[in-house]
């Protein structure tokens, strides 16, 4: 009973392992860590590649005025994930390049990248992440 249970915790744990690490986003100018919290799936800008005077250090186009201080590294960007077979739905995914968040559904692409689409409505645009070792 041991050995089998410990199985399915495994199997059930694959999906998961999938989705988690480290993500460098379509533009290549961030790296989004993807981690379980409070147990969903999330995800926070932990590095910011394109750095220079025009990149803002801040979440300066947060729609909360009170908000538009707190740095871009650190920034929450996905949050509220469940899995959904082999996808990641349910979830919100935040742009601090507009301010603006969006229903969004996470899934592995064959070739091993991330496919991150949102939506607003029934508008959908997907994006393709590549892991970071």
């Amino acid at each position: 009973m041991g050995y089998f249970s410990a199985l399915l915790l495994l199997a059930a744990g694959a999906p998961s392992a999938g989705v988690e690490g480290y993500w460098l986003t379509d533009d290549r100018k961030g790296v989004v860590r993807i981690a379980p919290c409070a147990g969903q799936m999330c995800g926070r800008i932990v590095r910011v590649l394109n750095k220079g005077p025009d990149v803002p250090t801040t979440d300066i186009n947060n729609p909360d005025p009170k908000l538009r201080g707190q740095p871009i590294l650190g920034l929450l960007t996905l949050w509220g994930f469940n899995r959904a077979g082999a996808a990641w739905k349910g979830g919100r995914a935040y742009d601090p390049k507009s301010g603006r968040s969006y229903r969004a559904t996470l899934g592995l692409n064959p070739d091993g990248s991330l496919k991150v689409t949102g939506c607003v409505l029934f508008i959908c645009q997907s994006q393709r992440w590549t892991r970071v070792q």
